[in-house]
Order: C-alpha cells, then structure tokens, then sequence
C-alpha cells in the first residue's frame, strides 16, 4: 500500500482467527458431535456426559462393593434373589423362607461394616537389626480423635507372613491406649512388620472390610555371631607381615645379603659389606603375605545333616567376616549360586555379599538358605579362588556330611601359598582339631567352639 508521503507499508499481519485456533483442538465434543452445535448436538452431549457420570458412580460403586464382600457373600446375593423368584413362582415356601433368612442375614451384615472410626494409628518399630533370639518389641499407639466412645476391638500387625491379633479397650473420647507387641525373632530373615489393620466383618463371613491405618517397616533378624579374636593373631597370625619363602628384592622382611647383579636397585646396596669384601652386596629380602581372607560358605543341601547344621555354618560365616571387617582386612565373602528351577545347565558362579560394613554383610546373611541345586563345596572353592586374587588364607565352611576328601579336594582348589582351613559344623560332634595333608580341618559343635579355635592358633 502507497501512501501520499510515498512511503510504502505492508498490511499488518493477522493472527489466526478464533475459528482456525478452535478447529485444531480435539474435545470430548467434539469427538462426539464434531463442529455441529444447536440443541440436538446440545442434547447428545449432555447425555453422554450423564452417562460416563453414571457409569464412573457405578464402576466405584463395584470396586467398593467387591472390596467388602467376601465370595461366600456374592453366592449369598446371588441365590437370595433367585429363591425368593422361584418361591413365589412356584409356590414352594421352602424357597422363600430360605430367600427370606438370606435377605435377613445380608442386612444384618452390612450393620458390621457400616460406619468408620475416627482414630490415629502410629506404629512403632522396633530397632531395624537384632539377632536371631533377642528380644524385639512394636509398640501400637490407638488414639480416638472422636467426641464420642469408641467401642473395644482388635487390630492386626502382619509380621512377615504371620499376623499378631492386638487387642484394643474401648477408648474414651480423646483418649488412647498404648500396646506392646512381641516379635519373633527365632528365625534370621527380612521381615515386614504392618502395616497396622482393623477388619471388620460379620460372623458368618459374608462381608470383610479391611483398613490400613499405618505404612510398612523393614525388620531384619541376623544370625547370630560371637565375637573372635582378632585375625591378626591366633590361628591366622601369618596374616599381614608374616614373611613367606618368596625372596625379593623390596620388602619388609630382611633375609640375607648377595652380591650385586645387573638390575638391582642401587639404594639396596650395603655399602658397610661392601667395604668389607670389595664387592657390591645388596640387601635381599623375604615377601611378605597380605592379608586377604576368603570365607566360602556352601549352601547346597547335600552339604549338611540338618537345618541346625547350616544355621550354625552361616553363624560361623558372619563371625569370620565381620571380625576380619572390623579389623580392616581385606576380606571376601562368597556363597555358591543356586541355579534356577527350570534352568538348562547349571550355573557356574558363587555370590560376593557385601563386606563395607559388618551390618551390610550380615544383612546379606539373614536372606541365605540352604538349596538342593546350589553349588556344592567343590565348585564353590574352584570359583572362589579363581574370582579373589592374593588370597592369603581361605576359610571352607561346609557341614558334616562333607567327605574329608572331598574337603582335600576343595583345597586343592587354591594355590599352595594360601593355607586353607576347613570349618565343618556339626552339633552332634565333639569340637576338635586335625591336620589333613597341607590344609587344617576344625569341628564345630557350637558358635563358642569358634572362639576357642580360633585362639587355639597361637599354640
């Protein structure tokens, strides 16, 4: 467009009308009636809209409904109807009564789950980690935040896959009541206490309505360990710097002195010798061992007598680990890999638990359970001293039904420089302590017997 100064402008542009913007956005609307409007595209919307109102009321109405009434109760509402039908169609007053008590039976159920309670449930767990037979406490804190009584009940506390019945008095107005519950820990193992449930259902079971009122806790029971002496003496004295036979040329352990050869290092030259003989010596000296410990702990079934025996053998295990943990040893902690059910072949591996913190290994421990295809004592070893290098001393815990040459072959598994000793838990046997060719094997007839043979290596 020209004007009279002779400039030149362009139109100015125009955004997208209203109707262009509207024609791209996709509506329930219009997915129903499309663009059309008037009174009849008014009026199909309006009853679609009714109808998924009605339908969502419904479908709630049903998952509440199933939620609360038990399969026996679906029978029972499905014949009522039925009876009473056929009753009064064919004059059978058997059917009716029947049709009647059942009607009268559902009603008087629905007054069991009618109503809710106004209360503040709070679940006190007990300290996340104990040991298999101490003692452990929850502690459930019932508080009525109503106006009126509340009338005496009982909450459930699921524990693992059991469930621990609390009964609760009847609370006054605002008031509360504190109860204490036992929790077993006779048996190591991952545990979920709650979360905290009231039920409430008819005598006949008809109906069953279910309330959570707290969330979950985790509950870990370890097995139980003892306390050994430090694995810098004892039995593994010849731990970290203890000198082996191994000669070198850089170390701790002063051996002897040689003469000069090409290569050596000019700061092992003993200048005082030297002056003596007119010939370069230089210091030689004897390796020393680090300190990296191996404990293996088979878990397959054939390995042990009985429950009592593996119990004991992973006892054994977590008191090893967690004192070579503790005294900041370099430690490996591994147990044979079960392999699956349907499995093809077997599987070839051993597990590394965890050894960052004594909790953390034993954590690991209170899950382990003995299994009919994990792998035996002989492969478990083989693997273990191909996955752990620099192993120093390799601890074998087995049970008793563990053949001294099987135990002989599981150490030949190692190299000749790591000293194995075989650990063999048996409740039923005498502790004692024997020597098998290189390796030494020690029987355990209870978690104490560790300690004494574990201080029996100073001797």
């Amino acid at each position: 467009m020209r004007h009279s100064h002779g400039r030149t402008t362009e139109p100015a542009r125009r955004g997208p009308d209203e109707h262009s913007l509207g024609a791209t956005v996709t509506t329930a609307r219009t997915r129903i009636v499309g663009a059309r409007t008037g009174l009849v595209a008014d009026a199909v919307v309006a009853v679609v809209r009714l109808w998924r109102t009605t339908l969502g009321v419904v479908s709630r109405g049903i998952a509440a409904t199933s939620a609360v009434v038990t399969p026996l109760g679906w029978v029972v509402a499905a014949l009522v109807p039925l009876a009473l039908l056929g009753g009064y169609a064919w004059g059978w007053q058997e059917l009716v009564v029947a049709g009647v008590v059942g009607a009268s039976l559902a009603l008087v159920a629905l007054l069991y789950v009618v109503g809710s309670r106004r209360w503040t449930v709070e679940l006190t767990p007990p300290p996340q980690r104990v040991a298999v037979g101490d003692p452990a406490q929850a502690s459930i804190l019932v508080r009525n935040d109503s106006v009126r009584r509340s009338f005496g009940t009982v909450v459930d506390l699921p524990v693992g896959t059991s469930v621990v019945p609390v009964p609760v008095p009847g609370l006054a107005a605002r008031g509360q009541a504190l109860r204490s519950v036992a929790i077993p820990t006779d048996r190591r193992g991952r545990l979920t206490l709650g979360p905290v449930r009231t039920v409430r259902a008819d005598p006949i079971g008809l109906v069953r309505r279910e309330r959570l009122w707290t969330a979950a806790a985790e509950f870990i029971v370890h097995p139980r360990t003892i306390d050994i002496p430090s694995t810098s003496s004892g039995l593994v004295r010849d731990l970290e710097g203890q000198p082996t036979r191994d000669l070198t040329s850089s170390d701790l352990a002063f051996h002897a002195l040689r003469e000069y050869m090409p290569g050596d290092e000019r700061r092992h030259i003993h200048w005082k010798s030297t002056a003596k003989t007119g010939t370069f010596m230089v210091r030689q000296f004897e390796q020393t061992r680090r300190s990296h410990l191996v404990v293996a702990l088979s878990i397959a079934s054939i390995d042990f007598g009985s429950d009592a025996e593996f119990e004991l053998a992973v006892s054994v295990t977590g008191s090893l680990g967690a004192r070579a943990i503790r005294d900041a040893r370099e430690v490996s902690v591994v147990v044979s890999a079960i392999t699956p059910e349907f499995a093809k072949r077997a599987v070839l591996a051993v597990e590394s638990l965890p050894t960052l913190t004594p909790n953390r290994l034993l954590d690991a421990l209170a899950v382990v359970e003995h299994s009919p295809s994990a792998l035996g004592i002989l492969d478990t070893s083989r693997l273990a001293g191909e996955s752990a290098r620099g192993i120093s001393v390799a601890f074998l815990v087995v049970g008793s039904t563990v053949t001294a040459s099987r135990l002989r072959t599981a150490a030949a598994s190692f190299p000749p420089a790591v000293e194995v000793v075989a650990l063999q838990c048996d409740p039923d046997h005498v502790p004692g302590r024997r020597r098998l060719g290189a390796f030494t094997v020690l029987t355990l007839g209870s978690l104490h017997d560790l300690r004494h043979a574990m201080r029996g290596g100073d001797s």
